[in-house]
């Protein structure tokens, strides 16, 4: 496996709306989840730029408009950035070391809920900062 992977999640949605089954993918990569956060990114913001030493992350990141993925594959790498446009779903694997970001291109909101292997500490958080997203034009 890769530092970071992207999975495009199917619309098995009908009339009432989208819905995008994750499988079991996301548990045999994090082998657990023991934290779970939601968040939104506004067009022309970003969330990220840093890594974890020890956790995996998986990030289901639902979107209508462009937006990008920025990453790393661990300390002294090239950044490197997948973007994406239209809607629909995509699952982000995102191993330990590897820094990430996500960059709301596009012109609404992005919503993002993010599982992780290991649990939120606020006494030694598990996040260092890596900037591995260009700065983007603010609309």
């Amino acid at each position: 496996m890769s530092a970071v992977e992207v999975i495009q999640l199917s619309d098995t949605g009908d009339h009432r709306g989208s819905s995008f089954p994750l499988g079991s993918e996301w548990l045999k990569f994090l082998g657990r989840a023991v934290d779970c956060h939601v968040m939104t990114i506004k067009p022309g913001q970003v969330r990220g730029n840093h890594y974890h030493a020890k956790k995996r992350e998986i990030l289901i990141v639902v979107y209508k408009d462009r937006w990008s993925l920025c990453w790393d594959t661990g300390p002294s790498t090239p950044a490197q950035r997948h973007t994406i446009t239209g809607s629909g779903a995509v699952m982000v694997k995102v191993a330990p070391l590897a820094s990430h970001a996500i960059v709301n291109d596009g012109g609404v909101d992005l919503f993002v809920m993010a599982l992780c292997s290991e649990p939120y500490d606020p006494s030694a958080p598990d996040s260092f900062p890596r900037m591995v997203s260009a700065v983007i034009d603010k609309r």
